[in-house]
């Protein structure tokens, strides 16, 4: 079967709704799905954007709240506007390259979404993964050792240079094994067809 990358940051606005969808749409698509986080607030700076684009330009940023909310209408998903924006995901970042390696990344990701996005959870902060961690049925403490251990931290960084080097500017993206990119959520489908 074909296959199709999903760059993501539990940071990202956009993020949410597709990481929502994107496993039935690729089923239904007949696409296998590869889960890659990745810090695209490092991707941000490396462009000389000292904060996210929705708060540079704060014109877009009023239109992509609306635009999230619509969305997540239609979609049937909760959405509750997160304070602050954007959250600190770094440790949440680390945490899901072992949550994936282990073979539960996709609940983590999505239970990290669903937390910051439809209940008002700071992310940000390590009680709160702690306790998704712990809601999944893992040991939340030993998992975040892990996840801070050095060679992790290095992985993360170096995940991160590799979504660069694809052209990823920003997330959610989508990558085909041909290496073609589509960018948002709004160009899953494509992205699908495309893979």
């Amino acid at each position: 079967m074909p296959r199709l990358d999903f760059w993501y940051d539990l940071a990202s606005t956009y993020s949410y709704p597709a990481a929502m969808r994107i496993d039935a749409a690729a089923e239904a698509a007949g696409v296998v799905v590869r889960w890659r986080p990745f810090l695209v607030g490092a991707i941000f700076k490396a462009h000389g954007w000292p904060d996210a684009p929705f708060n540079v330009l704060p014109t877009k940023g009023r239109y992509m709240w609306r635009d999230l909310q619509r969305i997540c209408d239609a979609l049937g998903l909760p959405f509750r506007r997160p304070e602050p924006f954007p959250q600190q995901s770094l440790t949440a970042m680390r945490a899901a390259l072992v949550a994936h390696d282990g073979g539960w990344g996709e609940d983590f990701a999505r239970r990290v979404y669903r937390a910051q996005f439809a209940e008002g959870r700071n992310i940000g902060e390590r009680d709160t993964i702690t306790a998704i961690l712990d809601e999944l049925g893992q040991d939340g403490d030993a998992v975040l050792a892990h996840a801070e251990a050095p060679e992790n931290k290095s992985r993360l960084r170096s995940v991160t240079d590799e979504a660069e080097k694809l052209g990823i500017f920003g997330a959610p993206s989508f990558v085909t094994e041909s290496g073609e990119l589509f960018w948002g959520n709004d160009r899953l489908d494509q992205a699908l067809a495309a893979a």
